[in-house]
Parts: structure tokens; C-alpha cells; sequence
């Protein structure tokens, strides 16, 4: 996709693999990509009236979650920050963000028919719940659903995406290590959302810290 938006490619295309060979998630880790799953990625062209580019992950977020909330009764998805899908607490998806000049490519990994059980935290699938779809059916629940959060963030800014997002996440006090890309981590709570989508924690001591960046996991 990267390719296609230095081709010139349109806003709101979709490309889908049914297999990845050197599938990638945040941090260069390796995405195992078994046929079956969703390997999906959209592009979206940058407006000079956009929000901050980055707070694209909390669409896709909500996007991702909404069309997967479709097979499930409330309180079974969870959304971990930034853009983490888990399923009765374990990891269903994984959300990858590239830019090229004006474009934002955004790369979505769903767990649809197979899940890892190799890797260094719980994760599941769709099948694991019962839950039978494939790629095709699933692509356009979620190519609707990005389409409809992507008009709200440009028609309406941050605002709702993030409130749908909080309404959707962790509850407030939820205990939290944020590892950093220097290699550190840091514990504290859960506080919000601050106004540009980042990480506010709450330390030990009762301050606060903003993360832009970082792993986070559920303690």
C-alpha cells in the first residue's frame, strides 16, 4: 500500500493479502499471518483541515471495534491504548500507521480463524469464540465502519472518537505498565484521554504522565 500511495492512489482505497510472507506490527515485531485472518490495510489522503494525523489510530480503533462488537454482546471487546482489540481480555488485532508524504497508510491485522499461541502475551481469535466469518464478509463490515469514523473526525475533530473510545476501554483506575521506546516502562493508572488522544497515567506519588508512544499492558 505504501507503494500504491506514492502512485498517486485515492483516498479510501482498500487492499487485502489473503497471506503476508514479512507481516510487521508496531516496533518491527513479526506478524504471523496464517490464511484465514484479515490482513488489510486502507489509505487515507491528509486535508490541511484534518486533525493531528496520529489521532488516526483512534479511529481505526473505534472502527476496528465497532465491526467486531457486531458478533458480540456489550462488554466483550475492549480497546487497550492506542489501538489494541482484546477479546475477553485477550489481544484479537493489531493496528499498524505509515506515512507517505500526505498519505496515512493504516494496516489492519484480525485474528478472524487462527491466533498465535507462540508469543509473549494471550491472544485470540474470532474462532476461538464461536464466531465463523471470513475475510470478504469481514473487510466490508469494517471498510463501513472506518468510513463512518473517518467522516466524523474530519467533520466533527476528536471530539467523539474519543469519547467512543473511552466508553469502550479499560475503566478509569485500571492498573497500567506503559514500555517506552527508550527501552523504559513506567506504572501507574489509568487516568484519560488527554485532548490530542494521548496516554494520561497516574503514578504512585499522584502525578501525571503523558505518553505519546509505548506498549501498554493490563497489570
Amino acid at each position: 500500500m505504501i507503494a500504491l500511495a506514492a502512485a498517486g492512489a485515492e483516498d479510501g482505497v482498500w487492499l487485502r493479502a489473503e497471506r503476508q510472507t514479512a507481516g510487521r506490527g508496531r516496533q518491527s515485531r513479526v506478524w504471523q499471518s496464517p490464511a484465514g485472518n484479515l490482513y488489510a490495510s486502507t489509505l487515507v489522503r491528509l486535508r490541511p483541515a484534518d486533525p493531528t494525523p496520529a489521532t488516526l489510530a483512534l479511529v481505526a480503533a473505534v472502527a476496528l471495534e465497532e465491526a467486531v462488537s457486531a458478533y458480540f454482546g456489550a462488554g466483550q471487546v475492549q480497546l487497550k491504548w492506542p489501538n489494541d482489540l482484546l477479546l475477553s481480555g485477550a489481544k484479537l488485532s493489531g493496528i499498524l500507521l505509515e506515512r507517505s508524504g500526505d498519505a496515512i497508510v493504516i494496516g489492519f491485522g484480525v485474528n478472524l480463524a487462527h491466533h498465535p499461541t507462540d508469543v509473549d502475551r494471550v491472544t485470540t481469535s474470532l474462532a476461538a469464540h464461536g464466531v465463523a466469518t471470513n475475510p470478504d464478509d469481514f473487510i466490508v463490515t469494517l471498510a463501513e465502519c472506518f468510513a463512518r469514523w473517518l467522516a466524523r473526525w474530519r467533520g466533527e475533530g476528536l471530539a467523539p472518537i474519543r469519547d467512543r473510545w473511552t466508553a469502550c476501554a479499560h475503566p478509569a483506575g485500571t492498573a497500567l505498565t506503559a514500555r517506552l521506546p527508550d527501552g523504559s516502562a513506567i506504572d501507574g493508572i489509568f487516568d484519560r484521554l488527554n485532548g490530542d488522544g494521548a496516554l494520561i497515567l497516574r503514578l504512585a506519588d499522584g502525578t501525571q504522565r503523558v505518553i505519546h508512544a509505548g506498549d501498554v499492558f493490563l497489570i
